[in-house]
């Protein structure tokens, strides 16, 4: 008994103990995948896209976590957009599958400034499978059961745009819901708390050339964890290449790059180095992305 304990215990430390800040899936590359966290930002700039990214964190480390996610947006008239956002989190034995629809509605409040109103509909698949833990018995302990779950869910987000200028604030799942947590060794349920995202950005042009320069941060909050914020900065060539670095808060930092083939298709790939000391022997995170404008 004392064995499985041991073992349950290290896989949930490998689940929560790194991820307590991190209950919902992050990108570096978090700009172009911004209706997956806010439904107010589906397809502003009038086009129809298809967004998707694959991240495997902490290469080196088995089972570490991966997270991929697919956006998709388009505009109905002037006013209204469409949006469809799936992301899927694996890390050991817990894997969790969000899938939000999303609807957007431009209010035109003076000739430069535009608020968009989001409300996004999300079904969380959430499963945590103990069968592939080696509990060194002979005999399968019942106390160790697998976990399986599906919870709707509801969220609504706000964004501002202004010329160059973009202010976001949306709360993507607003209800809680259950999952699984290490507590003092044990295995416990616990609840999975609403997440915050703010998001504000400014694309600023250098001199007369085709220079852009890209500011902008997101800031995660959620009950019982401190708040992360990610500091991003890229600097576009004519808008055919981009290149830049990110800082996330007491976590990592990260090169980016992203190449546009005939202003439809979008490859980038970002490399992220954690600065957490407990990951000595696991500091990379691979990040590719993929976006194809119709």
């Amino acid at each position: 008994m004392q064995n499985i304990k041991n073992i349950v215990s290290i896989a949930l430390f490998l689940i929560f103990g790194w991820l307590s800040a991190q209950q919902e899936g992050l990108f570096t590359n978090y700009r172009y995948h911004m209706n997956a966290y806010n439904p107010a930002y589906v397809s502003p700039g009038g086009e129809t896209a298809i967004t998707s990214s694959y991240r495997q964190q902490w290469t080196g480390v088995e089972e570490a976590p991966r997270t991929i996610v697919v956006s998709f947006g388009t505009r109905l008239g002037e006013k209204k957009g469409l949006g469809v956002s799936v992301m899927n989190n694996k890390t050991f034995i817990e894997s969790q599958t969000f899938i939000g629809i999303d609807y957007s509605y431009k209010l035109q409040l003076s000739e430069k400034s535009e608020l968009y109103l989001g409300l996004k509909a999300v079904g969380n698949s959430y499963s945590v499978n103990t069968a592939g833990l080696e509990t060194y018995n002979i005999q399968a302990d019942p106390s160790i059961s697998s976990i399986s779950d599906f919870n709707p869910n509801i969220g609504a987000g706000i964004l501002f745009k202004r010329e160059a200028l973009f202010f976001s604030l949306a709360m993507p799942r607003m209800l809680s819901t259950d999952r699984a947590e290490n507590r003092n060794g044990t295995a416990t349920a616990t609840v999975a708390e609403p997440h915050l995202y703010a998001t504000v950005g400014y694309d600023l042009p250098l001199g007369k050339g085709n220079l852009i320069l890209k500011p902008s941060a997101l800031m995660r909050q959620v009950s019982g964890a401190p708040i992360s914020v990610d500091i991003n900065t890229m600097l576009s060539f004519n808008n055919d290449f981009e290149l830049g670095a990110s800082y996330r808060t007491d976590s990592a930092f990260a090169g980016l790059v992203n190449l546009s083939l005939q202003k439809r298709l979008t490859l980038g790939f970002a490399y992220e180095v954690s600065t957490r000391s407990e990951l000595a022997s696991a500091k990379n995170t691979n990040e590719l992305f993929l976006r194809f404008v119709f």
